[in-house]
């Protein structure tokens, strides 16, 4: 007994060795493997990658949802966007290409972080701020604190500040992320490993290019870290985000992912199928008091798409954020010759 659990002991140490140095050796080769496209600006001793393509008036900022993913979840829609304005994504904190943070994850500090790097990259307004899953609040948050560069949004499946208490009184189940955030404690303890790169580089990316999976699977054992953080921070972030109660007049599209759970995920979720139908319908709900915080938003139902319609239905979110941008090239125009005309009439009232 004492030489099996020796050399079971011994088997461990081995692994974890050959694991450590798998992982050091992947993190080292990433960068290499591939390249950086955009840039990294100091922010005031911390770096942050931002990735602009395209040129126009509004700049469209891209805000990604809750994982590891970052710029990567735009792939499919950024240089479309890009062919009629400006677009950028970034990296948050701790994710990809940016530097991780010692101090907590929360709407309010993703939108401090955000206004700092476009300050330092020189992005002024007017913006479209779009915003996946959690980056919903996010961009919700950062109109309610820098409004006076905010022209439009367009939400993309995103989360409703109030999600937990209504959508946990239409299903039996614990809808809110604890779970998610036991998984990435484990994944952050285990991150030098070489288990979670591992995990990464054979999980299912769906529709997403290969290439972008391998990167995303290629820094997935650090962005980790960053993504926890963000999860811990999930509390605070829909408090800050509920602060935020209206978006006045902007123009605002909620894109809605309405396509019924399959009976898979029924089942690994532990819901009915009169649940998940309550869950979907609540969630429609939830999206449609998203659309109400301005007077001129509009929710659009994509019944054909899961969570992530960016990947899953690009077309339609490259055309949401079209109509948005050009709502605000309208408003913009209407406002030139208002302002021309005040002008005028200043000048001719100074002239003896």
């Amino acid at each position: 007994m004492k030489r099996i659990l020796l050399g079971l002991l011994a088997l461990v140490l081995l692994l974890t060795l050959v694991g450590a140095v798998y992982e050091a050796l992947g993190r080292r080769n990433a960068e290499k493997d591939f390249p950086l496209r955009g840039e990294i600006v100091d922010i005031g001793g911390r770096r942050m990658h931002i990735d602009c393509r395209g040129s126009g008036s509004p700049t469209v900022i891209l805000e990604s949802g809750l994982g590891t993913g970052g710029t990567l979840d735009w792939a499919l829609v950024h240089d479309r966007i890009a062919a009629f304005t400006r677009t950028c994504a970034y990296d948050r904190a701790g994710i990809l290409h940016s530097d991780p943070k010692d101090s907590p994850q929360r709407a309010a500090t993703v939108a401090e972080d955000l206004h700092a790097l476009l300050k330092a990259a020189d992005i002024t307004g007017p913006l479209v701020l779009v915003g996946h899953s959690i980056g919903g609040p996010y961009i919700r948050t950062y109109t309610g604190r820098y409004g006076d560069q905010v022209a439009g949004l367009v939400m993309v499946d995103a989360s409703h500040p109030d999600q937990i208490a209504r959508l946990g009184k239409v299903v039996s189940i614990d809808v809110h992320p604890r779970k998610v955030s036991l998984l990435m404690n484990t994944m952050t303890v285990l991150s030098r490993t070489g288990i979670v790169r591992f995990l990464f580089s054979r999980a299912d990316h769906g529709k997403r290019p290969k290439d972008d999976a391998a990167q995303i699977a290629a820094y997935a054992s650090s962005s980790v870290k960053g993504a926890k953080s963000e999860v811990d921070g999930f509390d605070a972030t829909m408090d800050d985000a509920r602060a935020v109660r209206s978006f006045g007049d902007r123009p605002l599209i909620v894109l809605t992912a309405l396509i019924p759970f399959t009976p898979e995920e029924l089942k690994k979720m532990g819901m009915t199928a009169a649940e998940g139908a309550r869950f979907k319908q609540e969630w429609r709900a939830l999206s449609a008091d998203q659309a109400a915080m301005s007077s001129r938003g509009r929710q659009q139902v994509i019944d054909d798409s899961s969570h992530y319609i960016q990947i899953e239905k690009p077309d339609r979110v490259v055309v949401a954020v079209r109509e948005v941008v050009d709502e605000v090239r309208a408003d913009a125009a209407k406002a030139a010759p208002a302002a021309g005309a005040t002008g005028a009439s200043a000048e001719a009232e100074t002239r003896p």
